[in-house]
This record gives C-alpha cells, sequence and structure tokens, in this order.
C-alpha cells in the first residue's frame, strides 16, 4: 500500500553483504565455512562440559552458556545470507524481521551479562580463592544464568514496543545483511526521536555501561589482588586466567559502540558510506567473534585439551 510515497510494509528485501552478482557465490562459501567452524567449535565446548565432570565448575558452566548464545546469535543473523543464496528469496516478513530483531538484540544483552558474570567468577577466584567454592556454588550460579538469559529478554522489550508502533516507510528494501535497528530507523517515516533517545539511554546506561563498570570494578580488584603475588609464575598464570575473557569483552564492546552507540543522523550523511561500514562491523561482531570466542576462551585452555581426549578415549573403547 502506497501513502504519499510512503509504504506499510508487509515484508522487507534484505540487500545482503554485496550485490554484485559475481560475489555472491564466494560469500556464500565464506559465510558457510565460517558458521560451521563457529556451530562446531561451540557445539564442542557445549558437550565437554556436559559430558565431562571434571568441567564441572562456574568458570564452564558460564561458558557453556555463552557458547549457546554464539551458536544462537550467529545462526539468526547468517541464516540470511545461507538461505537467500539457496532459495534465491531474499524476503522476510514483517512479523519475521521483527523476532530476527528481537532475538538478535536479547542474545547481544545475553552476552553482555554473562560476561559480567564471568568477571565476577574470575574477580572471586583470583581475590578470595580459599572461598571460591564456597561463594560461587551450584545456587548462585544457576541464579546468575536464569537473571542472564531473563535480563536480557526483558531489556530488548521497549524497542520492541516502539517498532511496533511505527506506522510506516519510506521503502521495504533493508541495506543490511539482517533486520537490525539502525536500518529500519533510517527507513521509518515515523518519528523515531523517542527510539533513538531509548537508544543513547538504556542502550549506553543499562545495556552497554553498567555491565562495563562492573567488569571494570572486578579488573580494579584484580589487577590489584595480581599485582600483590611475590611469585613471577603466579603472576603470569593470574593474568592468563583473565586475558581470555578481557581480550573478548574488549572486542565485543569496541564493535557495538561503533555499530549502535551513535546519533541515527550520523548514518544518513549522504557523504559517507557508514552503512557499509556498519555491515562489515556487524559481519565482524556476528562472525568473528562467536567463532573466536571457542579459540580464546577453551580449545587453548589445558583442562579443556584433557577433557577431549578423555572422551575421545572413551568413544575409542565402547565403540571397539
Amino acid at each position: 500500500m502506497i501513502l504519499k510515497n510512503y509504504t506499510i510494509v508487509e515484508y522487507f528485501i534484505i540487500k545482503g553483504i554485496s550485490d554484485a552478482p559475481e560475489l555472491q557465490t564466494t560469500i556464500f562459501i565464506l559465510v558457510l565455512l565460517i558458521y560451521l567452524l563457529t556451530l562446531g567449535g561451540n557445539m564442542i565446548i557445549l558437550l565437554l562440559v556436559c559430558l565431562d565432570h571434571k568441567l564441572h565448575t562456574p568458570m564452564y558452566f558460564f561458558l557453556a552458556n555463552l557458547s549457546v548464545l554464539d551458536t544462537f546469535s550467529t545462526t539468526v543473523t547468517l541464516h540470511n545470507i545461507l538461505a537467500t543464496f539457496i532459495t534465491g528469496d531474499n524476503t522476510i516478513s514483517y512479523a519475521g524481521c521483527i523476532c530476527e530483531m528481537y532475538f538478535f538484540g536479547f542474545l547481544i544483552c545475553d552476552e553482555l551479562l554473562f560476561l559480567t558474570a564471568m568477571s565476577y567468577d574470575r574477580y572471586v577466584a583470583i581475590c578470595n580463592p580459599l572461598k571460591y567454592h564456597m561463594v560461587m556454588n551450584s545456587r548462585l550460579c544457576i541464579v546468575l544464568a536464569i537473571s542472564c538469559w531473563l535480563l536480557g529478554m526483558i531489556e530488548v522489550i521497549p524497542y520492541i514496543i516502539l517498532l511496533l508502533g511505527f506506522t510506516c516507510y519510506k521503502s521495504n528494501v533493508i541495506n543490511h545483511f539482517f533486520c537490525d535497528l539502525v536500518p529500519l530507523m533510517i527507513l521509518s517515516c515515523s518519528d523515531t526521536s523517542t527510539l533513538e533517545i531509548l537508544s543513547l539511554t538504556e542502550g549506553l546506561l543499562l545495556i552497554t555501561f553498567t555491565p562495563f563498570l562492573l567488569k571494570f570494578i572486578s579488573y580494579i580488584f584484580i589487577i590489584s589482588t595480581i599485582l600483590k603475588i611475590h611469585s613471577s609464575t603466579g603472576r603470569r598464570k593470574a593474568f592468563y586466567t583473565c586475558s581470555s575473557h578481557l581480550t573478548v569483552v574488549i572486542l565485543l564492546y569496541s564493535t557495538l559502540f561503533f555499530q549502535y552507540l551513535r546519533p541515527t543522523s550520523q548514518y544518513l550523511s549522504p557523504s559517507s558510506n557508514d552503512l557499509e561500514y556498519k555491515k562489515l562491523l556487524s559481519l565482524f561482531n556476528m562472525v568473528a567473534v562467536p567463532m573466536l570466542n571457542p579459540l580464546i576462551y577453551s580449545l587453548k585452555n589445558r583442562d579443556v585439551k584433557l577433557a577431549l581426549r578423555r572422551q575421545i578415549k572413551f568413544l575409542e573403547r565402547h565403540v571397539m
């Protein structure tokens, strides 16, 4: 339906990463390989944590949750690229687009919250090692995990409510490879100022800054404790324990900052290529970070390697 050059859409067209026909096969193969690597790495971590009793610790419990999040978030966004190449259909229904945006949003929020819970786990392990098992008991871990999942689901609801209030769009063509907040705000002919203020307040203060502040405080105490360790071997071991978590936090927050914590008007500058730049950042955020998480956190970890060997030997004995 067309009303004064504005469209009440029933579906959207996803432009994807590139319009060039000659690049579609290359993009599909690369995305498929990266998706399979991401899925494989995170599923290995999840299965090892579930099957190996020596990995039934708070740190690996949170890593298992993180693997589930990375698997879901990658699937939610990359399935459009893969499905479009296979079927040739690059459309998505209005309801499907809103659902995709909701799941993407709450999974990213959950990841930030779980990284915060993991920083608290590292704080207790390094600053209060004698009380670690008493503090980080199974009940607290379950409460933290459930709280992270529920908070992530709730935090995104105000955005979805405001998006559902948009009455029309200037076009139904989304210049992205999945349904994301900023491209829809640009396409909308409704007033987006409330949504933009929400993005810069709740998005900055509640979803992004508050978890970051909690991580920052945890690391102040962690670094202070590590510097008091007299043994150089002990200091290196403690730093190594935290380095993986810190690396992922920096990568994730960097991409989220450049993607979302800017006014929508900056994306509308006719002399800029911000949307193309944002697509690359989104691709990095949705592909590189989840794919690297198993490598950064666990696959280079001695406990995980030993657990993998134990499970392989277990399978060999039962198969033979």
